[in-house]
């Protein structure tokens, strides 16, 4: 058979998704993999057999020294998802669809479309990534969709509005929703599968006219989902470019409905020096005022520090506000500009002495979901000595840097609301 030019596929298509059957959604549906360790993945497992995390995480239902890549545990989840099929719980749509899908947390609203998007434009650049992706992490998540013959987990998109995509999911929302739950995070999930070929036929459209989408989150499932595309293409002498694995799962919303967050940064040491001497080299960078209530950077070049100080008997924590001397921003280069890379530049590294984030072990993470509550207590309790809080990168900065075939450092998006694992599958078949 002649294999289809893969720059002539269609940006994305409908599916035959696996989904929940009628009614058991809400005990199927989980968190992303990637927003949680293991310990609050066993305590979100706890009473619910079924839940999409013994898919993604299946380490929970291992001993707590189990290595969370082992392919043991991907055998275990595979035997899951099988079980959860022979006991009805997930059912395959008859006939390829797109599915309407609608997030409300609060007075946050966002509706997007589920597609399986193609590898073929991602590989181009027509689909284009913002972050590097850690090969360990990549691994874990080849194993993960190899074992189940599925991706579970989708990827977050971002196009740019049009009428033609926005009035049609309009349309569809008017009607009553296939699946309408509300998590345990008080998350709304609304789903409309379209069987309409019509419908279909102009969603498809609306989305060729777009000449990008970018990946906002997910780059490695996606990465991963690369990964085992090309391994199948390589071993399937029949390849046609049709096949399920030269596509990956995603949903795809319009820039302005997202809302994205901060990373923070904890650090475990101050890099051998005491807390005012700290503070004096970084105010030879930065203006340092003392803050009587926690720092919520209100603009980009300023950030918050809090810092144990009671290691050196002075006996408190204390928050800073830190701004960067303007002179110290480049102002003509995207990466170098982004206040992650600043502080990384300006303070982490000649300050601190820490190596590349992706791998040191002296830094860690914290989403902006958690608040500042969340930034503090690994400081309050000892485990860090101090934390950072920083100002969200902007939509336009990771426009700017895709759209150079750039990547941004590591850790500089977190975006709002998540979406479920377990809504709907893409099955590799």
């Amino acid at each position: 058979m002649t294999a289809a030019d893969p720059f002539t596929m269609p940006l994305i298509a409908p599916f035959t998704g696996l989904r929940p059957a009628a009614g058991r959604a809400a005990e199927l549906i989980a968190p992303p993999y990637d927003v949680m360790d293991t310990a609050e993945a066993r305590a979100l497992v706890a009473g619910r057999p079924w839940s999409f995390l013994h898919l993604s995480r299946p380490e929970v239902d291992f001993p707590a020294d189990q290595c969370p890549d082992d392919p043991v545990c991907f055998a275990r989840a595979a035997t899951t998802l099988a079980r959860m099929q022979a006991a009805g719980l997930l059912r395959r749509d008859a006939r390829p669809c797109y599915y309407c899908y609608r997030l409300i947390r609060g007075a946050q609203v966002q509706t997007g479309l589920v597609v399986a998007a193609s590898l073929a434009a991602y590989r181009k650049g027509r689909i284009r990534r913002h972050e590097v992706t850690l090969a360990a992490k990549e691994e874990g998540r080849v194993l993960q969709i190899a074992a189940l013959n599925a991706q579970t987990g989708p990827a977050l998109l971002i196009h740019r509005r049009l009428p033609q995509i926005d009035d049609t999911l309009a349309a569809i929302t008017r009607g009553e929703p296939d699946v309408d739950i509300l998590a345990a995070d008080e998350v709304r999930h609304t789903l409309w599968p379209i069987a309409d070929q019509p419908l279909i036929d102009l969603l498809t459209a609306g989305f060729e006219v777009q000449q990008r989408l970018y990946i906002a989150d997910g780059h490695h499932r996606t990465a991963a989902a690369k990964r085992i595309g090309t391994a199948r293409q390589a071993a399937n002498p029949e390849h046609t470019g049709a096949e399920a694995y030269n596509r990956f799962l995603a949903v795809s919303f319009p820039a302005d409905v997202l809302q994205v967050l901060s990373v923070n940064r904890l650090v475990r040491d101050l890099n051998g020096l005491g807390a005012a001497d700290f503070l004096r080299r970084v105010a030879a960078r930065f203006t340092v005022t003392a803050s009587p209530v926690p720092v919520l950077p209100d603009r980009p070049g300023e950030f918050g520090l809090y810092l144990d100080e009671s290691r050196d008997q002075i006996g408190h924590r204390a928050w800073y506000r830190l701004t960067l001397d303007p002179r110290r921003i480049p102002p003509a280069d995207p990466v170098a500009r982004l206040d992650v890379r600043l502080l990384q530049d300006q303070l982490l590294v000649p300050i601190l002495g820490l190596g590349d984030p992706r791998h040191d072990p002296r830094i860690d993470f914290v989403g902006g979901i958690r608040g500042l509550e969340g930034l503090m207590q690994p400081v309050d309790s000892g485990a860090m000595r101090l934390a950072f809080s920083l100002y969200p990168t902007a939509l336009s900065d990771l426009f700017a840097v895709a759209d150079r075939g750039e990547t941004m450092p590591p850790k500089c998006t977190w975006f709002e609301t998540k979406l479920a694992d377990g809504m709907v599958s893409l099955v590799l078949d």
